[in-house]
């Protein structure tokens, strides 16, 4: 079979991208990857946080239909209960305990295997100013582990256990985010994915709900808190566009957990709670947001969160934590290699060295020639001061010998002549004296 190509778009390093105008085959890798995908099955980690009492076990074994978390009680009554235990200090502080309870989910021949971290004790003390800190340490010590994994010479069997999502639970008060939760997710969102769910929706009417959801959004983008939120991109058709839009739409979740089936009056069964006045719906998405919940985090977006803690929150905390132990990333390894342009760098760095070269040997060179010139100046300066000098004691001799000629009324053709050739001896071997020492000063 013969296949012709059409250049589509040329890319910035280069490459041409190019559109297929026949069948090869690799379209079919995502096929591949299915494939593998259900042969291995999948890992997710979903952490719950709230007050005691927000209906987190019921909401989770509703989730996923089972019975993932078992019944029991969250809190802890009494100060002597709670001092046996040792979960209290003297203050009254309540310590924030960590459990994760495992299971495999196994739908339509696709394995999950579901882990779900619970922290138990968190805003049930007196002071909870530090209620976070445990649950954060937890986080990066998941971190840690995964990251010891990775450096470790046998990789093939990593235990992936970081947290992909975190579902905060809020207390419906009808007022906005409290200090606690504004404390908890500022200090968390930056470490995993955070949902806001308003806890217990059916204890509000659907104008309360909307009310309270919207304070709790202002609260969030007031203090700059980062939550998980469906995106669209080029990719995605107009059906998930509007789906995700949508989902968006109804963050926070207010959500109803029940693990109950009760019946209606036309006979059908249904999960619910009963009151006298009717029936709340958990599937119902007039009376509440769990539909929506269950569509972003298991059905539409798993994978997306997955990707999330994978590339985007654990990369940012393996960064911090190997530049805090002193690695040093070369950027330069990650450059695309192309021989003529290292080539052409080579020489341009070398032309820029010898230039360099070539420049400091000329100030060298300019700096011993200007130092020369300083010595050769200064003397010459210094003889013409002694021949100026020698000058001045001939010219006071020649004074003082006319001087004494006058005394003596001796004339210079009556000086006897070996005088006179006496007189004029010395005064050849005196300029001869000086000339000597003047070229013995150049050398």
């Amino acid at each position: 079979m013969r296949v012709g190509t059409s250049m589509q778009a040329t890319g910035a390093s280069g490459a041409i991208k190019k559109k297929m105008t026949g069948y090869v085959g690799f379209s079919n890798y995502p096929n591949q990857e299915h494939r593998r995908s259900i042969k291995r099955g999948f890992s997710f980690t979903l952490m719950v946080a709230g007050e005691s009492g927000l209906g987190k076990s019921t909401l989770i074994n509703t989730l996923f239909e089972s019975k993932v978390y078992p019944a029991k009680d969250d809190t802890v009554v009494g100060m002597g209960a709670a001092n046996a235990q040792g979960s209290n200090n003297a203050e009254g502080t309540k310590t924030v305990e960590i459990t994760s309870v495992s299971a495999e989910i196994v739908e339509n021949n696709v394995k999950l295997r579901l882990s779900v971290v619970d922290t138990p004790g968190f805003g049930d003390s007196i002071n909870n100013d530090q209620a976070w800190k445990p649950i954060l340490e937890n986080i990066e010590s998941r971190f840690d582990a995964y990251l010891a994994q990775e450096n470790r010479v046998n990789r093939s069997k990593i235990v992936d256990n970081r947290v992909n999502a975190l579902l905060y639970f809020i207390k419906p008060t009808g007022h906005g985010l409290r200090a606690i939760d504004i404390e908890f997710m500022k200090n968390l969102h930056n470490k995993v994915n955070l949902i806001p769910v308003v806890a217990r929706a059916d204890t509000m009417t659907p104008r309360e709900v909307e009310q309270f959801k919207a304070r709790v959004l202002a609260d969030i983008n007031y203090h700059g808190i980062q939550i998980f939120k469906p995106v669209s991109d080029q990719f995605d058709d107009p059906e998930t566009i509007t789906d995700n839009k949508a989902i968006a739409s109804k963050i926070p979740f207010a959500v109803v957990g029940s693990e109950r089936y009760i019946e209606r009056a036309d006979g059908t069964r249904v999960r619910g709670r009963q009151y006298p006045w009717g029936i709340i719906e958990v599937e119902n998405e007039a009376h509440n947001d769990f539909v929506s919940l269950r569509q972003m985090l298991l059905r539409t977006h798993l994978e997306e969160l997955r990707d999330a803690t994978d590339v985007s929150l654990y990369e940012t905390y393996r960064t911090q934590k190997l530049l805090a132990l002193g690695h040093v990333q070369d950027n330069t390894v990650f450059r695309e290699f192309n021989p003529k342009q290292q080539l052409e760098e080579e020489e341009r760095v070398h032309g820029a060295k010898m230039q360099k070269l070539e420049a400091e040997m000329a100030a060298v060179f300019k700096q011993k020639v200007q130092e020369k010139e300083g010595k050769l100046k200064q003397s010459e300066e210094e003889l013409y001061s002694r021949h100026k000098d020698m000058k001045a004691v001939l010219e006071r001799q020649r004074a003082e010998l006319e001087d004494k000629k006058r005394r003596l009324g001796i004339s210079d053709a009556a000086m006897p002549a070996p005088v006179a050739a006496h007189a004029q001896h010395e005064g050849m071997q005196q300029a001869g004296q000086s000339k000597d020492k003047k070229k013995n000063r150049f050398f």
